[in-house]
């Protein structure tokens, strides 16, 4: 990736946004897209953590995003110039009664919006995926949504934005943000100052530490998550297959990549991202996985990861415009990003420029919705970090 300094003295960009994971990118893809100057600040390498490497599903029938999302990735490969390996539909496989009654109330949401879905046999099932064993029940065909490549998507989106005239500085903390007038006018970082006329932060679990001295409390708390991909097998029809709590895909090469709970929460210090370390989720993902899937208890499990995501309260993104100061969007989408992204992308784009997103409600994930929240709600909610 090419990598530009900033300007000496801070040469006013007119959008900076500080997070170069799927949700900053994608809202800079479509901000260079229709010809506004923007700079994405990343203290690493672009897509290198949670958003591009995740389970790639495309299917999020619970936000007011879900229409967009719907319509844009079908798209996505045109738009970006470059290959996203999206698939359309997605299987999904209940191994008990229980499960396949919160699959339907999950698969409700998008039939009452007009999309279509099946019932599925075990014989079905097989037909489609000869891999699901005796133990399953029955499953659902989501004529709808699907999946892609974390990866290939991240860097889809990082190219489509330098050829549209943005920048991308990867290896830049963002360390503070300047204020004058009721306006962000400069983000301070690693290798100096960036002046800006409108900002928006999208940096993962740091996006808390970033928008405190504003002013502004943005509850999330860290986890560590991890997923697992497997030695290659053949294609089947629908890669998306999910059940027994996991979620993921095979790939186009043919290997399946799973991730899904449980949580490790964590606590940040600075911003730094800490070490990758895997856990026994690791064990626990495989033994799901092989549940699920029992006729490939065989296949070897060749590399994993283990990575941080930022978890709100409620479990929802936040996405708003903040009233002081009136020319900064946050953005944290609690841990369901990259799917959601070509929509949340344009969202949050329409955000700077206008003020309001004009094809969805976005009224339910204000940062204000958190007013009243106890200081002591991640004990609560049992989420504090287990002492190390």
């Amino acid at each position: 990736m090419h990598r530009r300094p900033p300007q000496p003295g801070g040469r006013g960009e007119v959008i900076v946004i500080v997070g170069g994971g799927v949700t900053g990118l994608s809202t800079a893809f479509w901000l260079a897209r229709d010809g506004h100057p923007v700079t994405v600040v990343e203290k690493g390498i672009v897509g290198w953590e949670a958003s591009g490497r995740n389970g790639g599903g495309c299917t999020h029938p619970y936000s007011p995003l879900f229409r967009e999302e719907q319509r844009l990735w079908p798209m996505m490969d045109d738009l970006l110039g470059h290959p996203t390996e999206w698939r359309p539909h997605r299987l999904k496989v209940a191994l008990d009664e229980g499960q396949l009654d919160r699959l339907w109330k999950s698969t409700r949401l998008a039939t009452d919006q007009g999309f279509e879905a099946a019932t599925l046999d075990r014989a079905e099932l097989r037909e489609l995926v000869p891999w699901v064993g005796d133990n399953a029940v029955g499953g659902i065909h989501w004529k709808y949504g699907g999946h892609a490549n974390p990866q290939r998507t991240s860097q889809a989106y990082a190219w489509a934005v330098e050829r549209h005239g943005g920048r991308i500085l990867q290896h830049t903390a963002a360390r503070g943000i300047r204020v004058q007038g009721g306006r962000a006018v400069a983000v301070e970082t690693s290798a100096g100052q960036i002046g800006c006329d409108a900002l928006v932060i999208a940096a993962g679990p740091h996006t808390a530490a970033l928008a405190a001295p504003l002013g502004h409390r943005v509850p999330m708390a860290p986890a560590r998550v991890e997923m697992i991909v497997t030695e290659p097998l053949p294609p089947v029809a629908i890669g998306g297959v999910d059940g027994n709590g996991l979620y993921g895909r095979q790939t186009l090469r043919g290997n399946l990549a799973y991730g899904g709970g449980p949580h490790e929460w964590i606590d940040l210090d600075g911003e730094a991202t800490p070490r990758p370390v895997n856990s026994p989720v690791v064990a626990s993902l495989a033994r799901r996985l092989n549940e699920l899937f029992p006729r490939l208890g065989h296949v070897r499990v060749i590399r994993s990861w283990g990575g941080i995501v930022e978890n709100t309260p409620d479990g929802r993104p936040i996405l708003d415009r903040l009233e002081d100061p009136g020319n900064v969007v946050v953005a944290s989408m609690s841990s369901v990003g990259f799917g959601l992204s070509p929509a949340t992308g344009r969202a949050l784009a329409q955000l700077v420029l206008q003020g309001r997103c004009d094809f969805a409600d976005l009224s339910q994930l204000k940062l204000s919705r958190f007013g009243n929240l106890p200081l002591d709600w991640r004990s609560r909610q049992g989420w504090d970090a287990l002492p190390v």
